[in-house]
This record gives C-alpha cells, structure tokens and sequence, in this order.
C-alpha cells in the first residue's frame, strides 16, 4: 500500500482532490434553480478535468521512463479514474440538489475530456496537459457551431444525450489519450 501512496503524492492527487472539491462546493454554493445550464456543466467538468491532469506526470519523467516497474496499466488506470474523480464530483454536485445536465452528458464529457488531456500530456507534457481540453472547449463555447454531423464532432460537449456522433467523439478522445499517453507516457 506504501506504493499507492507514494505515487498519489507524486502524482500531486491531494492537491488535485482539493481544487475539484472547491470546484464542486463553489458549483453547489452558486448554482440557480431553474433549467440545466450545458454551457456551465462543460466549463466545471473541463475545470475538473485540468485540475486532475496535474498529475499525469510525476517530477521526473526520465525516471519514470526507466523505472523498473510496469508504466502502461499505471498510466491507464490514472486517466480513467481521474476522468470517473472529475465525472463523480459533479454527479455529487447533482445528487445535492443542483441540476445541470443528465448523467449521461457528464459521463460523455468527463470522458471525452480526461482522453483529451492524456492526449495533450502525450502530445506536449504534462504541464502542458490542460491545454487541449481547455482549447476544445473555447472553441465549443465561443466559435459558431457547423451545421451537420461535423457541428456534432466539433462542439460534442453540448450536444444532448444520445447524439451518435458527439458520443462517439467523446469516447475516441479517451481511447486514444488513454492508450497513447498509456504507452508513451508524458512527453519531456
């Protein structure tokens, strides 16, 4: 169990686990009664989402790459439940009386978004992590949506529950970041 702890420290997951707390209770604190806000529950879930990629690379990357312990399955399982802590925070939010989006959309989001930002720490570090998720949804939020099935692509994070083409974005963001940034770990 010293390991777990070790790499949760390393990996700075307190720190983490905080910023998405304050997140969450700021998000429950401020939230209005009336009809669910997407544009919100993409801007708190990307907010949870660049919290937790902090952590998708330790101090040292060099040592990590030449550790002699097996990186692949640690690396996955670190995307995948940073992206279900990020989903699960504003779930909670949810059940706590704020009602933002279905539980479909945050699952779909959280995952395309937590793909996306191991595939930025694949792509440009993991300080740098952020930026790809962070960018999609500035694109999303602030540029005219396309008409068609591209629209769906592009701005998937808005797209209600149960559009195909938004879904199937979300979910290949994950595969690919989860599995890239798996095999290739964080960029120097």
């Amino acid at each position: 169990m010293r390991w777990l702890t070790l790499y949760a420290r390393s990996r700075q997951v307190p720190a983490s686990a905080a910023a998405v707390a304050l997140v969450a209770l700021a998000v429950w604190a401020l939230h209005s009664p009336g009809p669910a806000d997407l544009g919100t529950t993409v801007l708190v879930l990307t907010s949870n989402v660049a919290a937790v990629s902090i952590g998708l690379g330790g101090r040292d990357v060099m040592l990590e790459r030449t550790a002699a312990i097996r990186w692949v399955p640690r690396r996955a399982a670190h995307v995948l439940l940073a992206g279900a802590f990020a989903g699960a925070a504003l779930l909670t939010v949810q059940a706590a009386g704020a009602k933002l989006a279905p539980a479909e959309v945050v699952v779909r989001d959280s995952a395309g978004l937590v793909g996306s930002a191991a595939l930025g720490a694949a792509l440009f570090g993991a300080q740098f992590a952020w930026t790809l998720p962070t960018g999609w949804l500035a694109v999303t939020l602030l540029v005219p949506t396309p008409a068609g099935t591209a629209g769906e692509v592009v701005s998937w994070m808005t797209f209600p529950p149960g559009t195909a083409a938004s879904t199937g974005t979300a979910w290949v963001l994950l595969a690919t970041g989860t599995v890239l940034y798996a095999i290739a770990g964080p960029r120097r």
